[in-house]
């Protein structure tokens, strides 16, 4: 068996040595500052929703080994993908040898992505007196970028999924090159929109370059990379320290994903978290082989599966740089779910992503007990719509993730209806927006009482979401976790799992979980229900002040309350009716 170790190792040993603490601080807060102009520079000017209202992006900066030197506060899935994204598009037009000021790469291919053709990358480098400094790049999902369908859960290989680009320069030396300009707008079915986000992509891109350059040049270039290696040793020893007080020892964890998107056939898996002192390995190696189903998860992504689980044990809630990855490693198996081979398909590689997540955690709950949540909704619930407007004839398309219930902890319940882990960073776009621009009508939106896991500490809540279609239209569903229901811990019980049913005028239902292309006629009603979390610790150690308080705000109903904490049922307000905030 081939097996690969991805791991990340000190570039330049001792070179933060002597590096002033002060001026390390200060130059970390500005790439953080610096990274967060970026952001904002595509949020003002990009076109499209699913880029200025749900954020589905990362922007980061890396320096010129190729290490990541801050990242704003995006897409925590694409954490771990952009350094393969910067290296591979370098080395798509030739190597930092045929890099110029006034580049800036274009690069989509998913093996080197992590990800679908439609998250797209544009990398500038960063030139300091004619010395390559560092790189800022964007990714980001594009609406269309020629695919068999604007978002896919069916295809067979890569090349079904969106025209690939494998690192080209869209700007030479400041100069468009329009050959690849045309090729973009040739290939997609909106244009318009897409061209729109490109040269907001561009220009949020140019906008961290100048701020990092500025940055550069304020310090000048050998402090700067000093001080860079002092914050990476920080950043590593901030780990380190986590995983030093845990009991060495190989913790394992097994799960299901629902389906491949083809056959219907579930695919279970399992992870193994080996810790050693202060270092973590990964190993992947005993999933399945890679499936005929685009739920393949090529290798960036696993790894930033790995740094998301990392980071939100033992980041400290500090914002990550290369330095926070140094004690991992990763196993992986080329040719297997977690490590597939060209041309395998790769279009919903987040299930098993956002899956590998949870994994890893509950993994190490055996190393850490009590401080590791139940399981959340699981999934980020990506519903994809598309069509032409009535009245015009003008293609149009609108996508978005939904929020999901979070696992309960030792300490506290689970918050209700956030971004599942992988997409923390993005916004859930308010209804009114959503009516707007798109041809729907939100007719319920609210939580959904009794969902959470029951428990000493229940589970977070998830959301239910009613959409009344008010034009012919098209829908792809993304939804995972529909048969495995959010597991509890220490004698909590399950959350609910997610589900999304059709409503036709003519009074039939069906149930979708990966289903390409569904068609809406004016007047159905799409159902979304998210998943919710799993509780913790038993149900009967609950505070009645707790059910009565979850009574009061319509979170449980009395039978709800009666079925799982019986132990209240006697307490003043246990068996009157719920008040609830919202109409059923």
């Amino acid at each position: 068996m081939t097996v690969v170790r991805t791991r990340y190792a000190e570039v330049h040993p001792g070179l933060g040595d002597g590096a002033d603490p002060v001026t390390t601080e200060i130059i970390r807060q500005g790439l953080n500052a610096a990274a967060d102009q970026m952001k904002q520079s595509l949020i003002r000017t990009a076109f499209s929703p699913i880029i200025y209202e749900a954020l589905d992006f990362a922007v980061a900066f890396y320096d010129a080994d190729m290490c990541m030197l801050a990242q704003a506060p995006t897409l925590p899935a694409f954490m771990g993908t952009l350094g393969f994204c910067v290296r591979e598009a370098v080395e798509g037009v030739g190597g930092p040898a045929a890099l110029s000021p006034g580049d800036v790469i274009l690069y989509n291919d998913p093996y080197g992505t992590g990800s679908h053709p439609q998250d797209a990358a544009m990398v500038v480098p960063i030139f300091h007196e004619d010395v390559l400094a560092g790189y800022s790049v964007i990714k980001a999902h594009w609406l269309d970028i020629g695919g068999k369908d604007p978002y896919c859960t069916d295809t067979i290989d890569v090349h079904q999924e969106g025209t690939i680009f494998p690192g080209v320069k869209l700007y030479d030396a400041g100069r468009l090159v329009s050959d690849v300009y045309r090729m973009i707008l040739a290939n997609s079915r909106m244009p318009e929109m897409v061209i729109g986000d490109i040269n907001a992509m561009v220009a949020g891109a140019r906008t961290g370059a100048e701020a990092l350059g500025a940055l550069v040049r304020r310090h000048g270039l050998g402090t700067f990379r000093r001080c860079v290696a002092r914050m990476y040793a920080h950043g590593e020893a901030l780990v380190r320290g986590w995983f030093e007080r845990l009991p060495d020892g190989v913790y394992q964890a097994s799960s299901v994903i629902d389906s491949d998107g083809v056959t219907g056939r579930p695919i279970p898996f399992g992870v193994e978290v080996v810790v050693d002192g202060s270092s973590v390995t990964v190993d992947l190696t005993g999933c399945p082989d890679q499936v005929g189903g685009p739920v393949n998860c090529p290798l960036p992504s696993t790894v930033a599966a790995v740094r998301i689980a990392v980071s939100f044990l033992a980041g400290a809630g500090e914002q990550p740089n290369e330095g926070h990855f140094r004690p991992l490693e990763l196993l992986t198996r080329p040719g297997s779910l977690f490590h597939p081979l060209r041309p395998a398909p790769c279009f919903m590689y987040g299930i098993p992503s956002d899956h590998a997540i949870e994994l890893i955690i509950r993994a190490l709950a055996g190393a850490v007990p009590g401080s590791v949540p139940a399981a959340s909704g699981g999934d980020i619930n990506a519903l994809v719509w598309w069509g032409n407007r009535e009245a015009t004839g003008e293609p149009w398309a609108d996508g978005a993730p939904h929020p999901v219930g979070q696992g309960a902890s030792r300490s506290a319940d689970g918050a209700s209806a956030l971004m599942y882990i992988s997409e923390s960073a993005t916004r859930f776009t308010p209804a009114e927006v959503w009516e707007a621009r798109n041809p729907w009508r939100i007719e319920r939106l609210a939580l959904a009482e009794d969902s959470g896991g029951p428990g000493r500490h229940r589970g977070g809540l998830g959301l239910d979401l009613s959409f009344r279609v008010l034009e012919d239209q098209y829908l792809t569903s993304g939804l995972a976790r529909t048969a495995l229901a959010p597991w509890g811990l220490e004698g909590g019980l399950p959350g609910r799992p997610n589900r999304l049913t059709v409503e036709y005028p003519d009074g039939r239902a069906e149930e979708f979980s990966l289903k390409t292309r569904i068609f809406l006629p004016r007047g159905a009603v799409v159902h979304l229900r998210t998943g919710s979390g799993g509780g913790y610790g038993p149900p009967e150690e609950r505070d009645p002040e707790a059910v009565r308080a979850d009574l009061r705000e319509g979170y449980i109903t009395p039978g709800h309350a009666r079925r799982h904490y019986p132990h209240a049922v006697g307490e003043p307000g246990i068996t009157g009716p719920a008040v609830r905030r919202s109409p059923r």
